[in-house]
């Protein structure tokens, strides 16, 4: 069975977080948050790492990330571009946002030919994530009827800011450990020590268990998932340039749901007891750097995280 590779989106500019925080320091060294989930990731029997990027921003990861990863890992680059369409597709007139993070995905068709896990660049996901998924990349080719997909789940209430918004895909599961849907929720907020969420601008809020499982974009997938997004796309773009074709996203959880309805695909989640860190904005950074720092002293990670 071929290893599985791990897939970092990082295409996005990080707009409520006021610039590009990808590359923004958070360890002692001027390590990014990234370094500690690509460490972690090594660790757990990763080799090879494929950025999803904006193409004029791989000098800037390549020097920031790719050139001393490479000591470690085999460092791979795909470009995710608006005009990456279907034939027969444009992008409408004043489109500047990304398609989502299911186009993210999309764009390292080219270069994953296998299973891989993916994440996201600006999220902090703990070790415990990162092995299990591995495992079960490792273990699980896709059966005879159904694919075989995963998802590392975490508690709500450790994944909310104090600072603003956030979107979560919240999840349903089944007796035995298996994903029955996932709703993605694109404006959650901490409301003591749980959350509420909104889909109407504030007008109204719904509340939501802080112990509640959502995912933050740690899927592991086999290649097939790559085929059948792409073979699903020109049905999300004939409705989405007709219904919001300025910021309709391809969002990943939607596909996986998809592929759930049709009895195509199971997707074990697996749970993590570890503390997601992030920083959605920039009042979240001075807590993420004290916990790093704080990971740090008790020695789940070195100083030095590739040697210096």
């Amino acid at each position: 069975m071929v290893k599985p590779v791990l897939i970092v989106m990082a295409a996005g500019m990080g707009s409520r977080y006021g610039g590009l925080k990808q590359l923004d320091p958070v360890g002692e060294h001027g390590q990014l948050l990234m370094d500690y989930s690509l460490y972690d990731a090594r660790r757990a029997g990763f080799e090879t790492v494929v950025f999803v990027v904006k193409e004029e921003m791989e000098g800037a990861f390549r020097r920031a990330v790719g050139d001393r990863l490479g000591r470690a890992m085999e460092v791979r680059y795909a470009h995710q571009r608006l005009d990456d369409l279907p034939p027969g597709y444009a992008v409408p007139p004043g489109r500047v946002k990304p398609w989502g993070t299911c186009h993210a995905v999309l764009a390292a068709r080219e270069v994953v030919q296998g299973p891989f896990a993916v994440v996201n660049a600006d999220d902090y996901y703990g070790p415990q994530g990162f092995q299990m998924i591995y495992d079960y990349l490792s273990t699980h080719p896709d059966g005879p009827d159904r694919y075989a997909f995963a998802m590392v789940g975490y508690r709500l209430g450790n994944t909310v800011t104090e600072h603003g918004s956030v979107a979560r895909g919240v999840c349903e599961q089944d007796s035995q450990g298996y994903l029955v849907k996932v709703t993605e929720r694109t404006q959650i907020e901490k409301d003591g020590e749980d959350a509420r969420f909104t889909q109407d601008g504030g007008a109204t809020w719904t509340g939501l268990s802080g112990d509640a499982v959502v995912s933050m974009n740690l899927w592991g997938f086999t290649r097939s998932f790559l085929d059948e997004a792409q073979a699903r796309f020109p049905a999300f773009l004939d409705k989405t340039l007709e219904d919001d074709p300025l910021k309709g996203e391809y969002f990943l959880p939607g596909v996986v749901t998809q592929l759930l309805e049709e009895g195509k695909a199971q997707v074990k989640v697996l749970r993590s007891a570890d503390r997601w860190y992030g920083v959605t904005y920039r009042e979240d950074k001075p807590e993420v750097v004290r916990a790093i720092g704080a990971l740090t002293a008790q020695g789940r990670y070195p100083s030095q995280l590739w040697g210096g």
